[in-house]
């Protein structure tokens, strides 16, 4: 048997990746890549001489039966995303569950993710948190914020710059305009940022200033406490 690597990459600053996954990056028979060109340009930077195949959300139902028998052959195989985490809001569970079942040895590297950063530099309470990635763009969405409205943890989404300003309406539809946020875009990033404040604030900001980049959006959960003092 063979081993699947789950390797984290830089979300922004190059430099955040570590010696062991530049290592592994070079020793591994195959690179799994969700974007060849974005991951070409990541390997050439460290001088990682490599095979890459593609393997994203499009073809990951195709591709996962395949790359199973090379890692049962005793292949190693590097799986890598654009930016981040693989599975984080990015291809991976997929293979990474199909190789646990077949018994195959999964190793996932600890490193780069936006989450972590977003949260840890927003000022809201990161002692318990819940990660919902991107919102469900039509179907069960309403639903979903609905059930969030009385989630007590501290919530991190993932969003596109073109809809952060629809998804902060959202939030503050139905969860009060009130509630406390943070916006933090491009981590990690030369114009990284952080803008805070409650709902309506940050609304605000955001119609003045265009927003751009990559998004993380750290919001606080309903105090029910609080609320009954009330």
């Amino acid at each position: 048997m063979g081993t699947l690597y789950i390797i984290p990459t830089p979300v922004g600053n190059m430099e955040d990746i570590t010696m062991r996954a530049i290592r592994i990056l070079k020793e591994a028979d195959l690179v799994l890549a969700e974007d060849t060109r974005t991951s070409g340009i990541l390997l050439k930077h460290f001088d990682i001489k490599n095979h890459l195949m593609s393997h994203h959300k499009f073809n990951e139902h195709g591709t996962t039966a395949g790359i199973i028998e090379r890692l049962k052959g005793g292949q190693t195989i590097a799986l890598i995303s654009d930016a981040g985490t693989p599975g984080i809001s990015d291809p991976g569970f997929l293979l990474s569950r199909e190789a646990s079942k077949a018994g195959i040895t999964v190793v996932t590297l600890p490193g780069a993710t936006a989450c972590i950063p977003a949260i840890v530099s927003s000022g809201l309470p990161c002692d318990r948190f819940c990660f919902e990635g991107f919102l469900p763009q039509k179907k069960g969405r309403q639903t979903m914020l609905r059930q969030l409205a009385e989630e007590q943890r501290t919530m991190i989404f993932y969003e596109s710059p073109y809809r952060l300003l629809k998804t902060l309406q959202q939030f503050a539809e139905y969860f009060g305009a009130e509630r406390p946020v943070s916006v933090a875009r491009e981590i990690s990033k030369v114009h990284e940022e952080h803008i805070r404040g409650t709902l309506q604030e940050v609304i605000g900001h955001f119609r003045e200033s265009e927003p751009r980049g990559e998004i993380v959006i750290v919001l606080e959960g309903s105090d029910h406490k609080k609320n009954k003092e009330l």
